[in-house]
């Protein structure tokens, strides 16, 4: 006879692991940074002392919403993910969960979310929380399948978050809003094409038609990093132009840019592998680092 203390633990940790693959679904590190630039709209959206018991609405209802259209994301693409070596062991290609129990996760998480924020919080937030979700799977997930302009489409609801944030700060989309949009928009284009540059066998193998996928010498792609870049830098002086951010920020946001554009020329030049990830890298800490110094230089009213 198996001890009781044996058969509960066994529940234990089936129970755990099942926990764990749910968690998974919903991308903790992307969720992480789509929770910072809905904290930073936020906080950048009240220009004054933040409502806490709001933002932590916010950041609820964001969570939700975002884990749960995550999750669809990964239903939807399953069978892709089971053709590439770097997705083939997340638990839908598995089998370790099924799609009918992702697809209630989703929808619940989804829905309860978009309510809460509609809510607790004001119906704009929600409606912007709604196109991210809404772009994400209806537009961008469809379109990786079928054409390199994903991307273009793609850069929408990763570029919404922070006015999500502000929204739920002002119940109002400012100018401000609107620069942080930009800047977010063309961040993502040449962090993506490199990340693409990077996974371009197991992207052509799953059929994904991210640009390096179908650009073998990496052409056109190299040249797009380069002049997103330089684009990226000048977008990212808007908050300076429009008298929302000082002349610290002003400074960063040059340095932050410049160095940026570096690394996508030495890309350029040197066609290296190790320049794609560096370039990763580089965008990794160029976004944090710039909404750092924007809510610490931002302009007061």
């Amino acid at each position: 006879m198996i001890p009781i203390s044996h058969t509960v633990g066994a529940e234990f940790t089936r129970a755990s692991r099942r926990a764990a693959d749910f968690l998974a679904l919903m991308k903790p590190r992307i969720l992480l940074m789509v929770l910072l630039t809905v904290f930073v709209g936020f906080y950048l959206g009240t220009r004054s002392t933040p409502d806490y018991t709001t933002l932590l609405q916010v950041l609820v209802g964001t969570a939700l919403a975002g884990g749960g259209t995550l999750a669809l994301n990964q239903l939807l693409e399953r069978d892709l993910d089971a053709r590439m070596t770097r997705t083939q062991f997340r638990p839908l290609p598995t089998g370790r969960l099924q799609p009918f129990e992702v697809l209630l996760f989703g929808v619940v998480l989804v829905v309860t979310g978009l309510l809460y924020l509609a809510i607790a919080v004001n119906a704009l937030s929600s409606a912007a929380a709604a196109v991210t979700t809404g772009s994400y799977l209806l537009l961008y997930t469809p379109m990786k399948r079928k054409t390199a302009w994903c991307l273009v489409v793609g850069a929408v609801p990763g570029a919404v978050p922070p006015m999500i944030g502000w929204a739920g700060a002002t119940g109002r989309l400012d100018l401000g809003a609107w620069a942080l949009f930009a800047i977010l928009y063309v961040w993502q284009l040449p962090h993506t094409l490199a990340i693409a540059m990077q996974y371009r066998e197991d992207f052509a193998q799953a059929g994904i038609r991210l640009l390096p996928a179908i650009d073998p010498n990496d052409k056109i792609a190299r040249t797009q990093i380069v002049v997103h870049s330089l684009v990226l830098l000048v977008v990212s002086l808007l908050p300076t132009i429009i008298g929302f951010a000082g002349s610290l920020y002003l400074s960063g946001a040059l340095a932050l840019g410049i160095g940026m554009l570096g690394c996508g020329i030495a890309l350029v030049r040197r066609q290296s592998p190790s320049d794609a990830r560096r370039l990763v890298l580089a965008s990794l800490v160029y976004l944090p680092v710039l909404l750092l110094l924007l809510a610490l230089d931002r302009a007061p009213l």
